[in-house]
C-alpha cells in the first residue's frame, strides 16, 4: 500500500538525530525519497561529521527506501542553494522542506557572549530562511514556466519562543522568529501552489537530555507509551508534507508525546480607545482596566503524561564555561552523496 508521500522529495535539515532522524525514517516509510541533510556537529554546533547523515540513509535504504546524505552548511547562503539543488538533481524535483537543523548555547542574557547570540541566531533563522528562499525560486521559476506546485515548507518553532524560557533569550528569540517568519512566507508563497506551517515540539533529544526531559524519561517502563520519544513528533511533520495538508498553511502547532494543539500567537485582547491622545498620567488605570480583561501570558507546556511542568532551560550559571565556534562545512565535504551504487 503507498504512503501518503509516495514519491515525494522531501529535504530535512539537521536529520542525523533525535527529530530530524526520525522525520527522515517517517518520511521515508511513506515512500518519499528524502534527502538527509546534517553537518554532524555537537549540541553546540562546534565539529562535523558525515557519519551520522550516512547512516540515517543506509536505514531508509536496508527498509527498501531512497536517500541521499548532503553535509551543506544551511545557514550559509550558497550551502543551502547547494542543498536544494541536491534534491533536484538527485531526485527530479522537490515537494517539500522540512527545517529542523539547530544548536544550543544557554546563557542568562547578564552573561551572554556575542558570540554565543550571533551563532544560535545563525544556526536557526538564517538556517531555516536559506533553504526556503532557494525552495521558493525553485518553486516560482515552475510556475512561471506554466507548471504547478504541491508543495510543503515544515519549519521547527519552540515553546522557549512562543512561550519564554529564561537562560535562552537567543534560542528563544530564534525560535520566536522562526513563527514569524512561518506566517509571512505562508503569505508570501501561496501564489505558488506552496504551503508554510511550523511546528514547536517537545521531546527527549541530545538537545534536551540535560533540560529536564532526561530525568523524567528515565521513569518510563518497558512497554509504556514514552511521550518522550522523538518519533511522536514526526506523524504531524509527515503529514504536513503530504498533499493531504494542502488546504493547511501559516500555523504554528504544539506537539508533544500524542498531544497537538494550535499556537495561536499574537491576537489582539482587550483595549481602550479615548479618541484623542493619553497622557501619562492617566494611564494607570487603563493599563489595569485592559490587563484584568486579558488572559495571563501563556506558559510552558506539561508533560503530555504526568502532567508535570517541565522547564526547558538547562541550569545556567556564571560558571557555565563559553562554547567553541561553529565550524562550517567546507563545500568539497558537503557535496550531495549518493550512495547507492
Amino acid at each position: 500500500m503507498a504512503g501518503i508521500c509516495q514519491g515525494r522529495v522531501v529535504v530535512i535539515t539537521g536529520a542525523a538525530r533525535g527529530i530530524g532522524r526520525a522525520h527522515a525514517l517517517a518520511f521515508a516509510a511513506e515512500g518519499a525519497k528524502v534527502v538527509v541533510n546534517d553537518l554532524g556537529a555537537q549540541v553546540d554546533g562546534s565539529g562535523s561529521s558525515a557519519g551520522p547523515a550516512g547512516e540515517v540513509v543506509a536505514a531508509i535504504r536496508a527498509q527498501g527506501g531512497e536517500a541521499v546524505a548532503n553535509g551543506d552548511d544551511v545557514s550559509d547562503w550558497a550551502g543551502a542553494k547547494r542543498l536544494i539543488d541536491c534534491a533536484v538533481e538527485t531526485f527530479g524535483g522537490l515537494h517539500v522542506v522540512v527545517n529542523n537543523a539547530g544548536i544550543l548555547r544557554d546563557r542568562m542574557l547578564v552573561n551572554m557572549t556575542e558570540d554565543e547570540w550571533d551563532t544560535v541566531v545563525k544556526v536557526h533563522m538564517k538556517g531555516t530562511v536559506a533553504p526556503m528562499r532557494w525552495a521558493a525560486e525553485y518553486w516560482r521559476e515552475r510556475t512561471r514556466s506554466g507548471e504547478t506546485n504541491d508543495a510543503r515548507i515544515i519549519n521547527t518553532s519552540s515553546a522557549s519562543g512562543l512561550y519564554g524560557n529564561p537562560g535562552q533569550v537567543n534560542y528563544g528569540a530564534a525560535k520566536a522568529g522562526i513563527a514569524s517568519m512561518t506566517i509571512i512566507a505562508a503569505k508570501e508563497l501561496g501564489r505558488y501552489g506552496v504551503t508554510v506551517n511550523a511546528i514547536a515540539p517537545a521531546a527527549l533529544t541530545r538537545m534536551t537530555e540535560n533540560l529536564g526531559f532526561g530525568r523524567m524519561a528515565k521513569g518510563v517502563e518497558a512497554g509504556q507509551f514514552d511521550a518522550f520519544a522523538p518519533e511522536n513528533i514526526s506523524p504531524l511533520v509527515v503529514w504536513l508534507g503530504s498533499t493531504e495538508s494542502a488546504a493547511v498553511t501559516g500555523r504554528v502547532f504544539n506537539v508533544a508525546g500524542g498531544r497537538i494543539s494550535i499556537a495561536d500567537g499574537w491576537r489582539r485582547g482587550a483595549e481602550q480607545d479615548k479618541r484623542d491622545r493619553w497622557n501619562p498620567s492617566e494611564l494607570g488605570p487603563v493599563v489595569e482596566q485592559i490587563l484584568s480583561e486579558s488572559a495571563p501570558p501563556e506558559t510552558l507546556g506539561r508533560d503530555a503524561d504526568s502532567g508535570v511542568v517541565w522547564r526547558l532551560s538547562s541550569e545556567v550559571t556564571d560558571e557555565r564555561p563559553a562554547t567553541t565556534r561553529l565550524t562550517p562545512s567546507t563545500p568539497e565535504s558537503a557535496r550531495c552523496v549518493d550512495r547507492r551504487r
